[in-house]
């Protein structure tokens, strides 16, 4: 079987623990015969060969991106490079840019009461990325995302309104995957900084929908 090529570009927010994430990651997709490449800032976007990669992770949070180097990533995503990630990394990367935002499915918007306890439930157990996972309680910041109606939702949470009394009982995606024209998508709300990777649900969702994701 062909070794799969994964591209990790991390920076931005350092809250996020970008660099520290994006060696997690490397060492993840390596242990599933990837070939990776990890790169600081988001130049890399605009090579020429971005469409070889089968897999691209994006680990930038609130950051910026020239024209030309967006509508490269776009146009490869679109023809079929697969796209993944987690938490602010992927879901608030380029906040300005409603075509990036059109591929991830959703866009970050607020975490009511920062870190928090609250529930994960797994809603389409049969799907093979979070399969056997089952629900599980979580301590970090509970997203609050403008989403993409076609999305295909595998887990998600209940907002108790005891942050935001006006949200009380909304049920918010967690976990997603769809599509964006030859690719697949997908994304993890979950994962704050890099110590959460030790939560063995939050790791396994995360690992099973890179390789998903990727061609």
């Amino acid at each position: 079987m062909p070794q799969k090529s994964a591209l990790i570009f991390y920076g931005g927010w350092e809250g996020h623990e970008p660099e520290a994430c994006a060696k997690v990651i490397d060492t993840m997709l390596r242990n599933e015969n990837f070939n990776t490449e990890r790169v600081e800032g988001t130049d890399c976007l605009a090579r020429e060969d971005l469409d070889r990669f089968d897999l691209i992770v994006p680990l930038c949070t609130q950051t910026s991106v020239e024209k030309d180097a967006l509508d490269n990533l776009v146009a490869a995503i679109a023809a079929g490079t697969g796209l993944g990630g987690f938490h602010g990394g992927m879901g608030d990367t380029f906040r300005m840019e409603p075509a990036y935002q059109f591929m991830v499915g959703g866009q970050w918007v607020a975490h009511p009461g920062n870190i928090i306890d609250y529930r994960v439930n797994i809603i389409k157990p049969d799907d093979p990325v979070v399969e056997g996972i089952g629900d599980f309680d979580y301590h970090s910041e509970q997203y609050y995302m403008h989403i993409d109606p076609a999305i295909d939702v595998l887990a998600e949470t209940t907002f108790t309104g005891e942050h935001a009394a006006w949200i009380d009982g909304v049920k918010m995606p967690v976990v997603w995957k769809h599509r964006y024209g030859k690719a697949r998508v997908f994304f993890s709300a979950l994962g704050h900084v890099a110590d959460e990777f030790k939560v063995p649900q939050m790791h396994e969702i995360v690992r099973r929908g890179l390789i998903w994701a990727a061609r």
